[in-house]
């Protein structure tokens, strides 16, 4: 088995399911931000700098920009998080489209993912530790939409959409959210 138990879990959240309550504003500063996530510690570098350190800082009310730059972030964060086996980042960053799969008889995000973690053989799990995302081939469908394809995903390893579907990240209260 491979990555691919993560697939059918994002792949039954078809389409996207918005959190009560979504406060996302119209528009975001364009300039792209280190801002560390609600809740979380940081662990994954910019974009522009793949190698980068975590970061320590703890997580504060900052919200994460509304930009490509900020979607391709939260992204990196969720397939090195899949990489170490985190299951309250993956959770977290990865909610509507578990939520909705739990809703389709998946489970809770909890108990689910970590089948897939089970799933994932060690030197694929290595590779996503150190993913990043080519920017150049993500696409931004609206403001608050992109969608970020398997052929992206850079890592020492080559990944299929077979093993690991494409990700749309929508913005939902003021950070990018996997909800398909």
């Amino acid at each position: 088995m491979t990555v691919s138990t993560c697939v059918v879990l994002l792949a039954c959240a078809c389409g996207p399911q918005k959190p009560e309550g979504d406060e996302s504003p119209a528009a975001q500063p364009a300039q792209p931000t280190r801002a560390a996530q609600p809740g979380k510690t940081s662990a994954t570098p910019s974009p522009s700098s793949p190698a980068g350190k975590p970061s320590a800082t703890p997580a504060g009310s900052q919200p994460v920009p509304r930009t490509k730059e900020g979607a391709i972030q939260r992204y990196e964060q969720f397939l090195r998080a899949v990489g170490r086996e985190d299951i309250t980042t993956v959770c977290e960053v990865a909610g509507p489209a578990a939520k909705q799969a739990e809703d389709q008889g998946f489970g809770p995000c909890t108990s689910t993912f970590l089948v897939t973690f089970r799933a994932i053989p060690p030197a694929r799990k290595k590779a996503l530790r150190t993913a990043t995302v080519d920017p150049r081939r993500v696409t931004v469908v609206t403001s608050g939409k992109v969608e970020i394809p398997t052929a992206a995903i850079r890592a020492s390893v080559t990944f299929t959409e077979d093993e690991f579907s494409s990700g749309t990240l929508e913005y939902l209260k003021n950070t990018w959210y996997i909800t398909d």
